[in-house]
């Protein structure tokens, strides 16, 4: 009897050593998951946004760009109505004040000159569609019912192109509107378009620094007309 109380008592203890053994186990194996998840939680919490990676395949050059966004003065949101569009050689310029522009500088010239680069990969990465349409009240613009196709007459812009290496924030958007009186290709967010093409050909045959690119197209886009109307005209590409 004495020796099968012994052999309960044993088997009771095994069970027992073994229980906590492998729930000690669980838990260190569990612990990185919980930590992993913890982050995610708290990133939700502050909203913070997720690296958006460049390339098609995350690969080479393009495979470094992240969500980054540096402006070129001290910068934070206008009031509503607190912003002038300006006028600079008959075009619309942003007021320098709600619109310094900026940049993302993981968007270097290896970047731009890898083929997997798609401005897509940052586009909305630091503020979203929606959020942009703010801007139309910081300048007092009726942001248009129709706006689409032939029908477009405004346009939220980067003032430092995605493509040359602009960021998304906020303080690098204006609404760039009109002439109603004519055809699409001849508005001005169009002829901003050539300037832009322009420009980041310049930077990737080396035949100007994307810093001064950068700057430029910041501080007046319009200077640039003359020189993309030629580049068009010799290339073809507008």
């Amino acid at each position: 009897m004495k020796r099968r109380s012994f052999f309960v008592q044993l088997v009771i203890g095994v069970l027992i050593v073994a229980a906590v053994y492998f729930f000690f186990i669980r838990t260190q194996g569990r612990a990185p998951e919980r930590e992993e998840q913890r982050g995610r939680r708290e990133s939700q919490r502050e909203g913070r946004k997720p690296e958006a990676r460049g390339g098609e395949g995350g690969s080479g050059a393009a495979g470094q760009v992240v969500c980054e966004t540096q402006y070129f003065a001290d910068w934070t949101e206008p009031a509503m109505r607190g912003c002038t569009v300006r006028t600079r050689n008959g075009y619309p310029v942003p007021d320098g004040r709600c619109t310094p522009g900026g940049v993302n500088p993981s968007v270097n010239l290896n970047v731009m000159r890898d083929a997997t680069w798609r401005t897509r990969t940052v586009r909305n990465c630091a503020s979203s569609e929606a959020q942009k349409h703010v801007a139309y009240g910081w300048y007092a613009i009726q942001k248009p019912r129709v706006n689409s196709n032939e029908n477009q007459v405004c346009e939220l812009d980067h003032l430092v192109p995605l493509e040359l290496g602009g960021a998304d924030g906020l303080g690098n958007i204006w609404p760039q509107c009109g002439p109603d009186e004519v055809t699409l290709k001849q508005r001005y967010f169009k002829q901003k378009d050539h300037v832009e093409n322009y420009l980041a050909e310049e930077v990737k045959a080396g035949r100007m620094p994307l810093a001064e690119a950068q700057r430029g197209i910041a501080k007046d886009w319009t200077q640039y007309l003359n020189d993309a109307d030629l580049w068009c005209g010799r290339t073809g590409r507008c």
